[in-house]
């Protein structure tokens, strides 16, 4: 850990000065309380670093949390192994081809109905749209389409194998449309009022909501409904992708283990002895002994981690790779040939559509592991098998 100011706290061994910067005129917020800090996987956002754990007394940034609310992961841990993955010579590609079928990819694309494993949980989130007064239909009138769908960029399902070559089921996604949609507009009530009261900030994306105003209530109500629909969107997912290895194997998937985490959220915690709103953005909760899930980019390790409640770090981890390319500059320095290269012995959807995504337009997932020595602990190492993404 360095420590960059009094504010400013970084597990970064690999940074850029122009996120030191940004993430700089973040902790001199005046309600930023006691630092920010900074995790090993740290990289230039809108507003906020993504990457950063802040908490803040009285008020909330709504681009802290950023417009994928509720991002994040979840992982099962399956009673199958390689040997029986793969038993007789089977290729891997129709379980592949199963679970594109099964869950719909890429940005704008949601399912045509909504499925009756769905049912439920769209029904869950009506019941507490309704007990919280939020009205996801005014941002996005198909958000019941939209639960049960992958996405694109970064996001992406997986077979992986661990250390014992256990089959492992994991997946990375958040709100869809409907929680970008939340968040834009909320971003745009808080630049509103900064200019409406004279407010001059370093980054107008800093723009804040004071805690006892209405509307930082009504981002809060709208904040936690949209990380609630993240998460089970995760869950619908990650049941279709068990049904898919279930019907390739012939039998029921035994769940050995299932995690779920954010690293997109926002909620209450007490730091040094205060009561403060933590945003994530871009960080996994990791209190002592808690389950979470750390990514790595497409072709490498991701990681199973147990917290280890560090205080000074927020009882915060990183949660994934880290950009070391914008995705127009990867598409300028690396080709299709070279995200084959990388994905050599992976079943995965030969395109073009992913060479920004490739391994080297994201910094070393080991050397950022190495970086939280002291915030996480490995439990399971997982080498991908199946990678499935969205354009």
């Amino acid at each position: 850990m360095e420590k960059i100011t009094k504010r400013l706290l970084s597990w970064a061994s690999e940074v850029e000065a122009q996120t030191l910067e940004q993430a700089r005129r973040t902790s001199e917020l005046p309600f930023v309380h006691p630092h920010v800090a900074l995790m090993p996987d740290a990289h230039l956002g809108k507003g906020a670093t993504v990457g950063s754990v802040i908490p803040t007394l009285g008020a909330v940034v709504p681009a802290a949390v950023g417009v994928d609310i509720g991002c994040g992961m979840i992982a099962v841990r399956t009673q199958f192994t390689d040997d029986d993955l793969r038993a007789g010579g089977r290729p891997l590609a129709p379980l592949r081809e199963a679970i594109e079928a099964a869950v719909p990819l890429s940005a704008g694309v949601y399912n045509r109905q909504v499925t009756p494993s769905a049912a439920a949980r769209v029904g869950e989130l009506e019941t507490k749209a309704a007990q919280d007064r939020v009205d996801p239909d005014r941002y996005a009138g198909n958000w019941r389409l939209q639960l049960g769908t992958l996405g694109s960029g970064n996001h992406f399902i997986e077979v992986t194998l661990d250390e014992a070559d256990r089959v492992w089921l994991f997946l990375h996604s958040g709100s869809r449309g409907v929680g970008n949609k939340i968040a834009q507009a909320h971003i745009a009530v808080a630049r509103r009022l900064m200019e409406q009261y004279w407010i001059r900030l370093p980054d107008p994306d800093l723009a804040y909501l004071a805690e006892g105003t209405d509307e930082f209530w009504a981002y809060v109500r709208d904040l936690r409904w949209a990380q609630h629909f993240a998460l089970l969107n995760r869950e619908e997912m990650m049941d279709r992708v068990v049904g898919c290895l279930a019907d390739l194997m012939g039998e029921p998937v035994v769940e050995g283990e299932r995690i779920n985490c954010h690293h997109n959220f926002t909620q209450k915690e007490k730091h040094f002895g205060r009561e403060v709103w933590v945003s994530r953005k871009g960080a996994i909760e990791a209190r002592a002994g808690q389950p979470g899930l750390v990514p790595g980019s497409m072709g490498t390790a991701s990681y199973v981690v147990s917290g280890l409640g560090n205080p000074v770090a927020l009882n915060s981890s990183p949660h994934g790779a880290g950009r070391r390319f914008s995705r127009s500059a990867a598409r300028r320095t690396f080709s299709q040939d070279d995200l084959r290269t990388a994905m050599k012995g992976i079943e995965y959807r030969d395109t073009d559509a992913f060479v920004d995504e490739i391994p080297a337009a994201y910094k070393d997932i080991d050397q950022v592991m190495a970086d939280a020595a002291d915030l996480v602990e490995v439990r399971h190492t997982l080498r991908q098998v199946v990678n499935v993404k969205g354009d």
